[in-house]
């Protein structure tokens, strides 16, 4: 599932940054990873988890773009993985009535399959900004398809 895939991304880049480099902004109109990460938990819990499986929204959207650390890399991760896991299950389980069903959810309706395709295509936007980051940082190659033949044609 691509939300599985865009984890591992997150994931190496992570592994790539210091503490510190976690929670570093590139200028004051942007966002850390850890700020980001804070951030697709909220969305993916708001639009899958509560929204699709019923489970209270207590998000408080600002306080993910305010926080300055207070979490460390390993703990960001857990909770990304923890936090997809949870709606991997959601969307593996709700009934077909329930995808179809349109729901409100921050400022807009969308039907339960509108929620998925928002929270997938959301965590895939992040991700890149989160791969473009560490490769400021880095000045290298992630490495996200090194083992992948992308030049083979469906064979």
């Amino acid at each position: 599932m691509r939300m599985q895939e865009n984890t591992q991304k997150i994931a190496k880049c992570i592994d790539q940054l210091s503490e510190e480099e976690a929670w570093q902004r590139p200028n004051a109109s942007s966002n850390s990873m850890g700020n980001l990460i804070l951030h697709l938990c909220g969305n993916i819990t708001q639009y899958v988890i509560s929204s699709l499986g019923g489970k209270e929204d207590r998000r408080v959207r600002d306080e993910e773009f305010d926080a300055k650390g207070g979490y460390t890399k390993k703990e960001l991760q857990l909770r990304l993985e923890n936090t997809v896991a949870q709606a991997i299950e959601v969307i593996q389980t709700i009934s077909d009535e329930e995808l179809l069903r349109v729901r409100p959810v921050q400022a807009y309706e969308f039907s339960g399959v509108g929620n998925v395709i928002h929270a997938v295509e959301h965590y895939s936007y992040h991700t890149g900004q989160i791969a473009f980051w560490t490769k400021q940082m880095r000045n290298k190659d992630l490495g996200f398809y090194a083992d992948i033949d992308l030049n083979r044609k469906g064979q």
